[in-house]
């Protein structure tokens, strides 16, 4: 049998206005188009064109970007009896405070040569062996890391490091040092990264990361889905 999807956006009335309950389990592009189309639905035009009504926007365990919110509050623009009075998640501020932008660099760090950065920084290209990439957030190689990489070097241990190829001569996150370089496992296939678990360096697959640290996830900055 197939599974019903449930309703992206659900409208509740109240004696103060409607509350819209926005889907927190759907993606948030998706919820948006659905949203929208509730509001150019013909249907509820005696909800749409009545008198003025508060409007709060339950994002359930969702947060939003800034960038998000204004996406919402564009979409209820096209009724201007819909105020929206407050956005509301589930036990915690509803926007979400992004670090700065992940900025994008390419080439190929030498021996000798060292790349600092702030904030998190996506480097195409590969990290030679004597070569060293330091940044004050995360770090992302699309090439092979055969350096040193040190992420999160203003003390920020939720910093990660992330590569195509991830056979670094050392890896350091925060104030911790990783394991020696002759213990990485050559077997190892794919993109790897490397986070800070209990003052220890570990190594997963991407895959994984979105379980230990959610917060990473690019969207939110703005540059790839969650």
């Amino acid at each position: 049998m197939e599974k019903l999807l449930k309703a992206g956006v659900t409208i509740k009335g109240t004696k103060e206005g409607l509350l819209f309950f926005l889907d927190d389990t759907r993606p948030f592009d998706e919820v948006m188009v659905e949203l929208s189309d509730k509001l150019t639905n013909q249907s509820h035009a005696h909800m749409w064109d009545g008198p003025l009504m508060n409007v709060i926007i339950k994002l359930g365990k969702r947060r939003i970007t800034a960038v998000e919110e204004n996406e919402i509050r564009t979409i209820f623009t096209s009724h201007e009896n819909l105020v929206i009075h407050a956005f509301e998640s589930e036990d915690m501020p509803y926007l979400l405070e992004l670090t700065p932008s992940l900025q994008v660099r390419s080439g190929t760090v030498r021996s000798g040569q060292v790349l600092t950065h702030q904030g998190d920084l996506l480097f195409m290209g590969d990290i030679n062996p004597g070569g060293a990439i330091h940044s004050t957030g995360s770090i992302y190689v699309m090439g092979a890391l055969r350096g040193l990489a040190h992420a999160g070097s203003n003390g920020d241990a939720s910093s990660i490091i992330a590569a195509s190829l991830l056979r670094p001569t050392q890896l350091r996150i925060a104030d911790t040092i990783s394991r020696p370089p002759d213990q990485w496992n050559d077997k190892d296939i794919g993109m790897r990264f490397a986070f800070l678990e209990k003052k220890q360096i570990m190594v997963e697959r991407m895959s994984y990361l979105s379980r230990i640290r959610p917060e990473k996830d690019w969207k939110e900055n703005g540059h790839l889905h969650r």
